[in-house]
């Protein structure tokens, strides 16, 4: 999930570089910022820290298990070319 004190310090932050004269809808502008962010935020298809680790580690085990096949199969494909190469 997005952080929300994040989002809101953000928010914040984007106020504060409004001109001094538009300032005094300082606290609309902030909330108004911290829902244009949001809802962008939420368009977005993002996954957690934690999500992305789980399917980082089942991709390596993928991977593994196809590094195991292939040499399996050369290990078959060469042992069956030795096997036809001794049958006259």
């Amino acid at each position: 999930m997005i952080d929300l004190s994040q989002l809101d310090d953000l928010a914040r932050r984007l106020s504060n570089l409004v001109p001094q004269s538009l300032r005094d809808s300082r606290e609309e502008l902030q909330q108004n910022f911290k829902s244009v962010l949001q809802a962008g935020l939420g368009r977005l298809d993002l996954v957690t820290r934690e999500e992305f680790d789980v399917q980082r580690a089942v991709l390596l085990r993928t991977r593994e298990k196809l590094d195991a096949l292939e040499r399996q199969v050369a290990e078959l494909e060469s042992a069956r070319t030795r096997g036809a190469g001794t049958q006259h």
